[in-house]
């Protein structure tokens, strides 16, 4: 749902009429003061009538906005109308704290003009802003908050300064979701799924670990192959043990969690060459996994998404099965660390620039690595893929790797659906015991792989 739900407009319109009749024009810069009539006195009746409104519809806005920013500026939007003020400085000052001066003086530009200024107007205003490379400030939402400060108290050490040994033992957003829970006193049992085994899977390059998990009910399942994030250096099956089991749930689908090999031990193509084999090998054994052959999908986060992206276009290549359709969850997409994402979420948590070109610098031999089609997605031939779908985090140096990416896709004639989670940060899609927005994620992406087991 949008501003452009007719419910919310009528809201709006309730709200911005009653401001109106409460309150008399004034020169920019001072405060209304209600108007009264002689039945009302000093009363404040209307006032108070209006705040009831205001706090409704920002509540109903809060509930069904994706995006954060926006509820804020709907927030401070309305608020200054019902306290019949439209000063430069108070709608300023009130915004810059929570949403950035940039968005606070594009605030309150939007309503210096009317203070009865629609909401449409407010947010074409932002757009524009966003648009224009106006910087616009995200910030993590309550939940996700308390999962990034959580993961500060475990005492983590910045991994760009670090070893790969030192790295590999840092606390991870897993661990600060266990940590919340922890808190607040509730369990921190994973969620259950039919059944999950472990096992090791032959390859060219030696045995490879995998976990399968399977979902209650009787078989043959739709297959996810699905390769956890990390940076092609850190990381493992366990960390990403939360992703798997909530999306085979809801997918209703075996998920073969692929523990490929990692850098600087093993590096380029290594983790690429291990992911094709792990699809291989489930395309040759789906029976004994309770796997329907014809439907198998292709998932992954971070560098997971990157591969899973990259081992449909190398099965294509090879002619092998392609899969149904893909997940690619705020994917590593290219090797520029110099993107508007990378730029504006340069020293963000837990994900930030630095770290990238630690992961990356890691992950290749040499900088003609950068350049491959592999590892470089929006240099590869993206023709005659299948459908996919990209989820981003708006706190994240990669988002913009999810942009170019479905741009990259759709200019070869590949179906695309990109959703943007606003609020929270790269991490999240995991992190569904804390965070409504990673169940979402989750239910979005489960969404969009049956679509593709259903063809």
């Amino acid at each position: 749902m949008s501003y452009n739900d007719k419910g919310l407009k009528t809201r709006v319109k309730r709200v911005a009429t009653a401001a109106h009749d409460t309150a008399a024009p004034v020169p920019h810069g001072r405060a209304r003061r209600p108007r009264t009539t002689p039945e009302q006195g000093r009363d404040d009746s209307g006032s108070r009538a209006v705040h009831n409104l205001v706090t409704e519809t920002v509540g109903s806005w809060f509930a069904i906005a994706i995006d954060r920013r926006r509820a804020g500026m709907v927030a401070i939007c309305l608020a200054s109308i019902a306290c019949r003020t439209d000063s430069r400085q108070s709608i300023s000052d009130s915004a810059s704290g929570q949403l950035g001066d940039s968005t606070a003086t594009v605030a309150a530009s939007a309503l210096l003009g009317d203070s009865t200024a629609t909401i449409g107007s407010m947010m074409e205003r932002v757009d524009g802003a966003r648009a224009a490379g106006i910087p616009v400030s995200d910030k993590p939402n309550v939940d996700q908050q308390h999962v990034l400060d959580a993961l500060v108290s475990l005492g983590g050490k910045p991994i760009e300064a670090l070893s790969v040994t030192e790295a590999r033992k840092q606390p991870s957003p897993a661990d600060a979701v266990m940590a919340v829970l922890k808190h607040v006193g509730k369990p921190v049992t994973p969620e259950a799924v039919g059944a999950v085994s472990n096992r090791t899977i032959p390859t060219s390059a030696g045995s490879l670990p995998i976990r399968v998990y399977t979902p209650e009910g009787r078989g043959p399942f739709p297959v996810i192959v699905y390769y956890h994030g990390g940076g092609f250096v850190i990381a493992t099956i366990d960390t990403y043990d939360g992703s798997a089991r909530a999306l085979a749930n809801a997918a209703g689908a075996v998920l073969v969690s692929v523990e490929y090999r990692k850098a600087p031990e093993h590096k380029f193509p290594a983790a690429h060459s291990d992911a094709l084999a792990a699809y291989e090998w489930v395309l040759a054994n789906t029976a004994k996994l309770q796997g329907d052959p014809s439907r198998v999908a292709l998932a992954g986060e971070s560098a997971g998404g990157n591969l899973a992206v990259a081992t449909a276009v190398a099965a294509r290549d090879k002619h092998l099965q392609l899969p149904t359709s893909i997940l690619a969850v705020y994917p590593i997409a290219g090797t520029d660390t110099n993107t508007a994402s990378y730029r504006e979420q340069a020293d963000s948590k837990p994900l930030n620039r630095a770290m990238m070109a630690w992961f990356l610098g890691k992950y290749m031999r040499t900088a003609a690595d950068g350049r491959d089609p592999r590892l470089n997605l929006l240099n590869a031939d993206l023709q005659g893929l299948p459908p996919v779908t990209i989820i981003n985090a708006s706190i994240d140096p990669l988002r913009t790797d999810g942009e170019l990416l479905a741009a990259r896709l759709r200019d070869a004639g590949v179906t695309v659906e990109q959703k943007q989670f606003d609020g929270v940060a790269h991490e999240f899609f995991g992190q569904g015991a804390v965070l409504p927005e990673a169940r979402d994620a989750v239910k979005f992406g489960a969404r969009s792989l049956k679509t593709g087991f259903e063809k």
